[in-house]
């Protein structure tokens, strides 16, 4: 299932995918620090996102849980390192696939997968954490992969793929666990 789920990565859009074992990855707790200073503003504002999300030690050991780990990128161009729309346009077509390959994974069957992508959840225009409602799509929810702990700059060359991938460009990685 997982070779299947990496072809159609690619023919989602995605700029690589690579498969590698769960046990494999690096995880470390510093991560949530980030999360805690609010560099993306999140912190707090959705269920997805830290402090909501859950423990990070415990998030670190669902994920060793799973056997195989499909982790695919997508890379936007941008027009300069400022151009803030263009990130934000990729980061839209990034969450696209990831929901994308959630459909496949349903379609074909799977019921023992964790997918995780980049930043918060994104599935909703606000997520209810904001407005004070529960969460609109609990079993479609999607947490980040630095909101578990994942060490993405060292998960990129494990799945064979370059963290940076060039000047104007920015890249953005998800991963579909699975058992």
């Amino acid at each position: 299932m997982i070779e299947k789920l990496k072809d159609k990565a690619m023919e989602l859009g995605a700029f690589k995918a690579g498969i590698v074992k769960a046990s494999e990855i690096k995880t470390d707790a510093c991560f949530r620090k980030m999360c805690a200073d609010n560099m993306c503003g999140n912190y707090g504002r959705s269920y997805m996102c830290p402090p909501d999300i859950g423990p990070i030690e415990e998030l670190m050991e669902k994920i060793k849980t799973f056997d195989r780990v499909l982790v695919y990128q997508t890379v936007g161009e941008l027009e300069d390192s400022y151009d803030f729309e263009g990130m934000m346009e990729a980061g839209e077509r990034h969450n696209k696939l990831a929901q994308k390959l959630w459909d496949f994974t349903d379609e074909s069957g799977c019921t023992e997968a964790l997918h995780l992508g980049a930043g918060g959840c994104r599935l909703c225009s606000v997520c209810g954490k904001k407005t004070g409602d529960p969460c609109r799509f609990p079993a479609r929810a999607m947490g980040s992969l630095e909101a578990y702990g994942v060490n993405v700059s060292e998960l990129a060359p494990q799945a064979g793929m370059k963290y940076i991938n060039g000047q104007n460009t920015v890249t953005y990685f998800g991963a579909v666990f699975m058992k």
